[in-house]
C-alpha cells in the first residue's frame, strides 16, 4: 500500500516504441487491467505491479528490451546476461566496468561511460542517437544501472546529481520518483554523479540472489521509487508509517527537531509541501484500495481521514482527473 504509483505519462512514453513499430497492445493493456482511457488522462495514475508487468509485456511482444527506442533492438535476456557476467567481480568499478563493455559489444546500443571528477564519479549516457521522443529509454537506462548497482553492494548509492541533455520535460515534477538528488537540465549530456568511494565497495551479492533478482528485473527497478534520503522521501517514509492519524505540519516538524517555518522552506527548496505530499500519500492509498475492492468508497474516504465522502470525491477528480467510483469501475 505503501508503494507510489507511476504516472500515467509513463505508460504512454513506454507504449510510443510499440505505435512506432505498428503494433497493436489493446490486448496486452485489457489482460493488464489498464483501460485505454484511463492512459489518455494526464492525471490518473497506475499501480506500479501493472507498470511491471506493462514493461515486461512489452518486451516480449517486441523481442526488445529496448522497447523500441534504440537505434538497434536488445534481444531479451541480454540484461540477465550481462548480470550474469558481472556478478563474480571483486568490486563495484569492475562489475560496472564490465557490464558497460558488454553493452559496448552490440552495434547501435545506447552509449554509457563511467568517468572520475576528482573524488566523484560521472555515469554518462549519449542519448543523441536514440529514437526517445518522450526520454523514456534515457531515463530507463538512468534509473537501472543506479538501482542495479546499488543492489549489488547492498546499499543505495547516493546520488550528487543527474543531468539530462534536454529541457525539463512536462513529467519533471515526477523526477523526484526516479533521482532522489539535485537536477539540471539542458547539459551536454545525460548522467547521473556520485562519490567514488562507492567503486571500491564489494559486490554482496551472488548466483542465488540473482536467480531471484532477475525474476523481476530490471522492470521491477523502474516501477519503484527511488527511496532517497531527501526531506521529501523521508516525510513520505513517516507519513506512510501511520496513515490513519495524519499528524499535521507542526507534529512532523516536532517530531524532526526543527521548526515549522524552516520545515516548509526546506520542502520550498524541493519543489512541494506538506500538504502536496499528503495529497500523494492520500491519492495512492486511494488507488490501492480502489484497485481491489477491499473497502467501499465511504471505508477508504474514513481511512484518508475525510469526515464526508463528497469531500473525498471531490479530492480524488482533482488528483486524478476522474471520481473514485469511475476509478474503480476501470480497474475490475
Amino acid at each position: 500500500m505503501r508503494e507510489r504509483t507511476i504516472a500515467s505519462h509513463f505508460a504512454r512514453a513506454a507504449l510510443g516504441g510499440a505505435r512506432r513499430r505498428g503494433y497493436d497492445y489493446s490486448s496486452l493493456l485489457q489482460q493488464l487491467g489498464i483501460s485505454p482511457e484511463l492512459l489518455e488522462e494526464p492525471r490518473a495514475r497506475i499501480a506500479p505491479e501493472q507498470f511491471a508487468r506493462l514493461i515486461q509485456g512489452l518486451w516480449l511482444a517486441l523481442d526488445d528490451e529496448y522497447l523500441g527506442f534504440g537505434q538497434a533492438p536488445s534481444k531479451p535476456g541480454s540484461f540477465a546476461m550481462m548480470c550474469h557476467a558481472v556478478i563474480h567481480c571483486r568490486t563495484l568499478e569492475k562489475a560496472l566496468n564490465r557490464g558497460l563493455l558488454f553493452y559496448s559489444l552490440f552495434p547501435g546500443a545506447p552509449r554509457l561511460t563511467l568517468s572520475r571528477e576528482g573524488d566523484r564519479v560521472r555515469l554518462g549516457l549519449d542519448d543523441s542517437p536514440l529514437w526517445d521522443p518522450d526520454h523514456f529509454l534515457s531515463e530507463s537506462l538512468l534509473v537501472i544501472w543506479h538501482r542495479f548497482g546499488s543492489w549489488l553492494i547492498g546499499q543505495r548509492i547516493r546520488l550528487e546529481q543527474a543531468t539530462f541533455s534536454y529541457p525539463r520535460p512536462g513529467h519533471g515534477a515526477e523526477y523526484d520518483l526516479l533521482f532522489s538528488c539535485p537536477l539540471e537540465f539542458s547539459c551536454a549530456q545525460s548522467s547521473l554523479l556520485f562519490h567514488s568511494r562507492y567503486l571500491n565497495m564489494p559486490l554482496l551479492q551472488d548466483e542465488r540472489t540473482l536467480k531471484h533478482f532477475l525474476e523481476r528485473s530490471p522492470a521491477d527497478l523502474l516501477s519503484r521509487p527511488d527511496e532517497g534520503d531527501s526531506l521529501s522521501s523521508q516525510l513520505r517514509r513517516l507519513l506512510s508509517r501511520d496513515s490513519a492519524r495524519w499528524p499535521d505540519l507542526e507534529a512532523v516538524a516536532a517530531h524532526l527537531h526543527i521548526s515549522p517555518q524552516t520545515l516548509r522552506r526546506h520542502l520550498r527548496e524541493e519543489g512541494t509541501s506538506f500538504q502536496e505530499l499528503k495529497d500523494q500519500l492520500r491519492r495512492d492509498i486511494a488507488i490501492y484500495h480502489l484497485g481491489r475492492a477491499d473497502l467501499s468508497l465511504q471505508q477508504i474516504a474514513e481511512q484518508l481521514g475525510f469526515s464526508e465522502p463528497s469531500a473525498f470525491h471531490r479530492a480524488f477528480k482533482k488528483w486524478t482527473g476522474l471520481t473514485p467510483g469511475a476509478y474503480r469501475a476501470q480497474e475490475l
